[in-house]
């Protein structure tokens, strides 16, 4: 095959694929109710630490369900639970400490739990949820930034990033040397159910 007619036939495939793939991203696509699978997820934090560097860690444990109303953005929904008692640092003295009652106190307190109270779609493929997070007994308000990532075959995925002032649930040990801010990085998969 010619390298004229080779061109021809991907720019044919990419435009004959490309609507397909465009739509198979789309929130409109979407619709449906998800359980969120913990083998394809993660959920990643870092706080920052003066003087530069970070400490980083992520939890191992965590259970979930994602409403997505393709008629209605604002009627989605996102239920997340974390258990405190997983996380991991690396460094299992820092662990130790996050998991006692200077932290997570994860033995009085074995869960986190957000749940949504609005979603707004910003986007083909973005939207922001607000919900409230619950953490330590203590309820606050938070934001987080949501991107479909992929969706076929019955699984959808999510990178969702955020912040939250840890002092709100009265985890602000450490401050300032580390900062007040927890960054948030989640891929959040799930399966239809």
């Amino acid at each position: 095959m010619s390298s004229r007619r080779s061109a021809l036939f991907t720019l044919a495939a990419i435009a004959i694929a490309g609507p397909a793939a465009y739509a198979a991203t789309s929130l409109s696509a979407a619709g449906g109710r998800y359980t969120i699978n913990s083998a394809g997820s993660s959920i990643r934090f870092s706080i920052g630490k003066a003087g530069g560097g970070s400490l980083d860690g992520a939890f191992a444990h965590f259970t979930g369900n994602i409403r997505v109303d393709n008629a209605d953005a604002d009627r989605s929904e996102v239920n997340l639970t974390i258990m405190p008692a997983s996380v991991g640092t690396g460094q299992g003295r820092i662990d130790a400490f996050l998991r006692s009652d200077a932290v997570f106190d994860a033995a009085n307190d074995p869960e986190i739990r957000f749940r949504s109270t609005s979603v707004r779609r910003t986007g083909e493929t973005t939207a922001t949820i607000t919900g409230n997070l619950t953490a330590r007994g203590k309820t606050s308000p938070e934001k987080f930034q949501a991107e479909l990532k992929s969706f076929a075959g019955g699984m959808i995925t999510f990178r969702v990033t955020g912040r939250v002032l840890r002092s709100r649930y009265g985890m602000d040990v450490g401050t300032p040397i580390y900062s007040n801010v927890v960054e948030f990085d989640m891929t959040l998969s799930g399966r239809r159910s």
